[in-house]
């Protein structure tokens, strides 16, 4: 069975980014009706070590339109990471939904030949663009998102299973 880029990249981390968001939202209630500032939830983390929910929300945004670029045989493009605030993570998300949004099944026409480098401070990662997509892309993608579903649920918010999945 051959697999579609198209069909697994571009639709899915919109989705993914659209429960982000509605997670979001659900934090940010939780805060005005216990009359909290938004720091309270944007600096939380799961432990002395991780990023915070903001920082995760960012790589997640990250994670999203990197993935589509590279598959695509594009320049990632870069967005400051100096949001603070809900309203400023929503901007974000909205705006790599429409950068990613953007792509139509052509553009991954090549990306089954195509090689992606992924560097980090600590080494260089190569993969073919399925390999990427599989074991490097979406598994990055869902850490970001599902660490930041775990941090509302930890500082309280009522989030669940079906939140995480975005049922309606």
């Amino acid at each position: 069975m051959s697999l579609s880029i198209y069909a697994h990249s571009p639709l899915q981390f919109v989705r993914g980014l659209q429960i982000l968001s509605a997670l979001l939202k659900k934090g940010e209630q939780f805060l005005q009706q216990k009359q909290q500032a938004e720091s309270v939830l944007l600096e939380a983390r799961l432990a002395p070590d991780m990023f915070p929910l903001l920082r995760q929300v960012q790589i997640a945004s990250d994670a999203a339109k990197g993935a589509v670029a590279r598959l695509a045989g594009q320049e990632v493009p870069s967005m400051p990471d100096n949001e603070a605030s809900f309203a400023e993570l929503y901007q974000r998300i909205e705006k790599t939904i429409a950068y990613v949004q953007g792509f139509q099944s052509a553009d991954f026409a090549e990306a089954d030949d195509r090689n992606i480098e992924i560097k980090s401070k600590t080494r260089d990662f190569h993969f073919t663009a399925q390999d990427f997509l599989l074991t490097f892309a979406i598994p990055n993608f869902y850490f970001h998102l599902t660490t930041a579903y775990n941090i509302l649920r930890n500082q309280g918010v009522e989030v669940g299973k079906w939140d995480y999945l975005g049922a309606k």
